[in-house]
């Protein structure tokens, strides 16, 4: 696998963005030695100690191996910005995230088939879940379609998971909620977390794809090399200009061209290339190659707040010490293996809907100010997920510069019947009967450390409050390039984008419908999947 410069002539396909789907795209194509494949990713290697440590993950955030993006001002949540990580790095955002393996509900992929066909449905998927899975002998599991070992991410139990974590869970029981297996055949309930990880270390897709390949001469990955617009003769796409250490190039595909930049940063090239809402285009002196309003819209994400509340011990705040570091280093076991969300669950709010529109999250410390503010003390976080927005956002060109940042605006809250806010605050209720339970109330002081000082406020004010001022992302991002069988999706069944040839899209952005999960799984059973359909 050279990762060499220059590069001489035209290869079979030219991948953009080396992250969960692009990752594992790559690494599938490349096995067929008949064609030739590059790979552009704007970061760097994957060399920093902080990717390969778990509980340090958030050391990454506003780092250079994150893309470092912030959100236009929220009406509703207090006119914030909301800080959004996103992997800028090989491996991309399995690189920077917190190797949470949640597949997400069957029946959200039968809407994913219902939108695009019977082959993206959950048994259209389900052969590519089982292909990207290699799951550890011992996990308990309750599934017909149990894996067993084989797959390219390795899915393991936590090595040393907190005793709070169990605490949590046996809350969830106290309060009638059921605990189940992971991933298992009905997810409603509280699970402890599954990760990917490999010997107490993260395993991301630039792990179990790339690295296999090192030596295989027909894939070259060029690091640092940010892709500025996909190159055209006509309508069809012949390459990729990006721009390396100063350097202008263009990388010719001689086949097809995917994007693999993710939920923000595909619309982002798509637009800068000419695919995009005309008058938007033109009112930004970017020729139109095709016109696709929906480019850049349909922007959906989990929505998370919640409350952090002192405890006497036992947490991650003591991860950095002298001991911990030794156990990591010499036996990969310790607080550093940690995930840091160890524990979940999915419930339902609405009675009158038995699946799940909240996720419950819990970490064993005070996760404060998006993960960029240090714990100062011991403490526990209990969070709800908004998992089925209604609200929709959309990302847009602040300029025709593909080296400024992208107007990144989710909307978050703002469907006009108020079901999100409905639905997020009764998912803060569950975490305070979770709070009252004798599983918690036997380890927690009564002290809020986020909101500060909320022991003080009627719950009312409370959950104002953690929705106002510490409402942020989960990190999961779809829906911008929309895939559909209609004529107005961006790209069709087969990822194809509408209104040229020879481009396609394979990433989170162009899921149909939000999952209720976590979108690492899916975003590499689409790079899987878009292998077989470019073969």
């Amino acid at each position: 696998m050279s990762r060499s410069r220059g590069v001489a002539g035209a290869h079979d396909y030219v991948i953009v963005g080396a992250g969960s789907a692009g990752a594992a795209l790559a690494g599938r194509l490349s096995e067929d030695p008949n064609v030739t494949v590059l790979l552009l990713e704007a970061g760097p290697a994957d060399t920093k100690l902080e990717i390969r440590i778990p509980a340090a993950f958030s050391k990454l955030y506003r780092s250079e191996v994150d893309w470092n993006y912030d959100t236009e001002p929220q009406e509703h949540l207090g006119g914030r910005r909301v800080f959004w990580p996103r992997g800028r790095v090989l491996g991309g955002s399995s690189s920077i995230n917190a190797m949470m393996w949640v597949r997400g509900f069957p029946e959200d992929y039968d809407a994913w088939g219902e939108a695009a066909g019977p082959e993206w449905s959950w048994e259209g998927l389900l052969p590519y879940f089982r292909r990207a899975e290699d799951v550890a002998a011992d996990i308990p599991r309750d599934n017909e379609d149990e894996t067993g070992r084989g797959g390219a991410i390795h899915i393991n139990a936590q090595r040393s998971p907190r005793s709070h974590t169990l605490s949590y869970l046996d809350a969830a029981q106290q309060v009638g909620r059921d605990v189940v297996p992971a991933n298992g055949r009905d997810q409603r309930g509280f699970s402890q977390t599954l990760l990917s990880q490999q010997g107490g270390s993260r395993f991301s897709t630039a792990d179990a794809y790339l690295k296999p390949a090192r030596k295989r001469p027909n894939l070259t990955v060029l690091t640092e090399a940010q892709a500025t617009r996909v190159v055209f003769e006509g309508t069809r796409a012949i390459g990729v200009e990006y721009v390396q250490r100063g350097a202008t190039s263009i990388a010719r595909a001689s086949r097809e061209v995917v994007l693999s930049g993710g939920a923000v940063n595909t619309p982002q090239l798509l637009m800068l290339s000419g695919i995009g809402d005309r008058a938007e285009l033109e009112e930004l002196g970017i020729p139109v190659v095709a016109d696709s309003p929906e480019v850049g819209k349909n922007l959906r994400d989990h929505l998370l707040t919640g409350f952090a509340v002192e405890t006497t011990g036992d947490t991650l705040f003591s991860a950095e010490t002298p001991r911990e570091l030794i156990r990591y280093l010499t036996r990969r076991r310790g607080m550093l293996t940690s995930n840091v969300g160890e524990a979940y669950g999915f419930i339902s709010t609405d009675p009158a809907n038995p699946l799940p529109d909240v996720e419950l999250i819990f970490a064993p410390v005070g996760f404060v100010g998006e993960g960029l503010i240090p714990p100062d003390g011991h403490a526990l976080t209990l969070g709800a997920i908004l998992v089925q927005p209604e609200s929709s956002g959309v990302i847009s060109l602040a300029s025709a510069d593909p080296f400024e940042k992208p107007l990144i605006d989710p909307r978050y809250l703002s469907d006009p019947e108020g079901k999100d806010r409905k639905a997020l605050l009764s998912g803060l209720h569950v975490c305070d009967e979770l709070l009252a339970t004798p599983a918690l109330q036997g380890v927690t002081t009564g002290v809020f450390v986020q909101p500060e000082g909320a022991e003080r406020m009627s719950l009312e004010e409370r959950d104002e409050v953690a929705i106002l001022e510490h409402a942020q992302t989960l990190y999961h991002p779809v829906g911008t390039a929309r895939m559909g069988s209609d004529a107005a999706s961006v790209v069709d069944e087969t990822l194809r984008v509408r209104g040229v040839e020879s481009l396609r899209v394979a990433d989170a952005s162009i899921m149909p419908t939000i999952i209720r999960g976590h979108t690492n799984a899916p975003s590499i059973v689409i790079g899987e999947k878009a292998a077989d359909l470019l073969l």
